[in-house]
């Protein structure tokens, strides 16, 4: 792996249930890790129905295997880059040969 492409930096934040004085529970996204990673396949998408327009943007980010990055599944985890929000489709984990890790990912709205 060359570590000159990883450019960019992602944020990975993990979703939690925070309960309040009251006890209600409510869902939030608190950071979890933060690291650079390889950009690709990105195919923008639009579609549009009864006059509204949704981005169906997907890309696939390519980050160094660790520790904290080993327990990442598509579900209770997102990718936060540039200001924008992807959930994780699915994960490909390169052959297990724990070097990197492809976290192919969907940009959905706030």
């Amino acid at each position: 792996m060359k570590i000159a492409l990883l450019n960019e930096r992602i944020t990975i934040e993990k979703s939690m249930v925070e309960v309040d004085k009251i006890g209600n529970h409510k869902n939030v996204w608190s950071k979890y890790y933060s690291c650079y990673a390889t950009i690709s396949s990105e195919s923008p998408q639009e579609e549009t129905s009864s006059g509204a327009v949704w981005d169906e943007s997907k890309i696939d980010f390519t980050i160094r295997y660790s520790k904290e990055v080993s327990v990442l599944s598509s579900v209770g985890y997102r990718v936060i880059f540039h200001n924008s929000i992807y959930e994780i489709e699915g994960i490909d984990h390169m052959n297990y040969k724990k070097k990197s890790m492809k976290l192919h990912c969907r940009r959905v709205e706030r």
